[in-house]
């Protein structure tokens, strides 16, 4: 990861919040819609994210296992986030060199919807030690990244990008 990515993902208080600083090593695309690229701190409308997006993975090569999550630390407004974290997503085994559509969705995608403020909705990779070694977390609400990566023995992240949301207004609908 460039400086500048991981510069960006502590601005954007990524890095603290959700997970502790660390040194991405795999290439990871997120795609909405089949072109728009999801980048650190760019806003995306609601509209635009409804649907899951195309997550591609890089690493060495098929053998290696990649868990990737998805998650809003900001649920149910930045100022009171006291459902952090919101899981809106998560896909196992995932073959390096491949999309998540190759992984075992455990928890299926949810559409952001941002009620109030701007949220950021974070996808954080890890690499597995081995495959169906990630196990199903108990809830979405007050998810925790830290701790569901400790639990299924994930490591560090190996990749991590976020992008910000918030209610499409009346006049911006026109």
């Amino acid at each position: 990861m460039s400086s500048r990515a991981s510069e960006s993902l502590a601005v954007g208080r990524v890095i603290g919040e959700v997970v502790d600083s660390f040194t991405a090593c795999v290439k990871m695309n997120v795609i909405y819609n089949g072109s728009k690229h999801v980048s650190n701190g760019h806003e995306l409308m609601p509209a635009l994210i409804a649907s899951k997006p195309r997550v591609e993975i890089g690493g060495e090569d098929m053998r290696s296992a990649y868990t990737l999550i998805m998650t809003d630390p900001d649920a149910p407004s930045p100022s009171d986030p006291y459902l952090r974290e919101h899981l809106h997503w998560i896909v196992t085994d995932i073959p390096g060199t491949t999309d998540v559509s190759f992984g075992r969705e455990i928890v299926s995608y949810e559409s952001p919807k941002p009620v109030i403020g701007i949220h950021r909705y974070v996808f954080i990779l890890y690499k597995q030690r081995g495959r169906q070694t990630v196990k199903l977390p108990a809830t979405r609400d007050q998810f925790n990244t830290r701790s569901f990566a400790a639990e299924n023995g994930l490591g560090s992240p190996v990749a991590a990008v976020y992008f910000n949301a918030q209610r499409e207004t009346a006049a911006r609908r026109r």
